[in-house]
């Protein structure tokens, strides 16, 4: 079976454009993992909107090492942490392109976990090459080009499903993220995975295109590549990661789990 015919096995669904808090994105991502993995939502493609900034750590990874708390509150900066492993990142509203892919575990069945972050992301890397931008899949998990990283992405295989995310640089404050993510600096727990120190070149800097015009491409390039549907959150989706948020993502024993 080709990679085109493994994607067009399925119809995909498309949400966008609605904007949330960063604890809600985080509940969403567990709640439409499960409803998939339980045959409730068909595939789904999401494209995230941010409501405010935060810096997201992986679900392996230490809180103190992560993270200058002082500096993120004195930025306005909250803290939240994501069920996929991976590295830290800083989000703001408007300055990254975030989507989830949640797929059934066939989509990428007898891939290793690198040949399946290349797979998944390979729509992504056709389209910024179709915008001029050079870029190609790094493993494990990197979008590159020639200038430096461009986004990352993270995986969780739970629930009867994939969770694939991607977090692409649009624009960035070359001040701002090495004082709220303390990468380089020395350790305050044994604990957790670190991330890694890369040269981030956001696309603002390598295409003219307004990020809504590279995310409108993107959507373009997956529907005319595996097909896609638009699609809306449920209510009962949403209130369902409300009540994650209560009593999981938002609360301090979540986001501290590694402290």
């Amino acid at each position: 079976m080709t990679e085109l015919e493994r994607w067009k096995r399925y119809r995909w669904q498309l949400i966008a454009g609605e904007a949330f808090d960063p604890a809600l994105q985080m509940a969403l991502d567990e709640v439409l993992t499960r409803r998939v993995g339980a045959g409730e939502r068909p595939p789904t493609l999401r494209f995230w909107e941010w409501t405010a900034p935060a810096v997201v750590i992986g679900r392996f990874q230490s809180l103190r090492n992560e993270v200058d708390f002082a500096e993120a509150e004195r930025y306005g900066i909250t803290v939240v942490r994501r069920i996929t492993g991976g590295g830290a990142m800083l989000t703001e509203p408007g300055k990254v392109i975030t989507y989830s892919i949640y797929a059934p575990p066939e989509l990428v069945a007898g891939m290793s976990f690198q040949e399946s972050y290349a797979f998944l992301d390979r729509w992504v890397v056709e389209a910024l090459r179709a915008l001029g931008v050079d870029a190609w899949y790094q493993p494990i998990n990197d979008i590159a080009s020639a200038r430096g990283k461009i986004g990352g992405a993270a995986q969780a295989r739970r629930y009867g499903a994939v969770l694939h995310h991607t977090t692409m640089a649009y624009d960035i404050d070359p001040e701002k993220v090495p004082r709220v993510i303390r990468i380089g600096r020395e350790k305050l727990s044994d604990k957790g995975v670190p991330s890694a120190a890369k040269r981030v070149a956001p696309l603002r800097q390598q295409t003219d295109l307004p990020r809504e015009v590279i995310q409108e491409h993107l959507i373009r390039t997956f529907a005319e590549r595996h097909g896609l549907e638009e699609g809306m959150l449920l209510p009962e989706e949403i209130e369902e990661a409300r009540e994650l948020v209560r009593t999981k993502f938002g609360t301090w024993e979540w986001t501290a789990i590694l402290p």
